[in-house]
């Protein structure tokens, strides 16, 4: 069964989370360097069936863009170009990194590793942002 693949798209570092094949879960996948982004999307969707990519759409808390917005949107005909037979979508994922923090500081992470290791909040980041797509399917 196809799976969701979700990306949390950063200047230097993007993470990403995959369902399990009935998409019902949200799993960290990978924290990786955005310039290799489409390239390891490429790999990994030849390996893994799927059918969808959600990517993180960043605003203010007013609604309104960011500077980050911008880059999501090349990203988002990138991956439109890239990938014509997947559904591309966007999804609002402002406070994600807090609440991966948080999920982070809940599970006994100390704050040196939160530290040394932010690339696990990217991909945590990446899940909280699939998992909120899955529950408003």
């Amino acid at each position: 069964m196809p799976r969701i693949l979700a990306i949390d798209l950063g200047t230097k570092r993007t993470g990403l989370a995959v369902t399990d094949p009935l998409k019902m879960l949200a799993n960290p996948l990978e924290t990786i360097e955005t310039a290799a982004l489409l390239s390891y999307l490429k790999s990994y969707c030849q390996k893994e069936e799927v059918d969808t990519l959600v990517l993180g759409y960043p605003t203010r808390l007013n609604g309104q863009d960011n500077e980050m917005t911008p880059k999501v949107l090349q990203m988002k005909d990138k991956l439109i170009a890239a990938f014509p037979d997947k559904k591309i979508e966007l999804v609002d994922e402002r406070f994600t990194s807090r609440m991966a923090m948080q999920s982070m500081i809940t599970m006994g992470s100390k704050k040196k590793d939160r530290k040394e290791k932010a690339g696990n909040l990217d991909k945590v980041s990446a899940a909280i942002i699939l998992q909120s797509y899955l529950e408003k399917q």
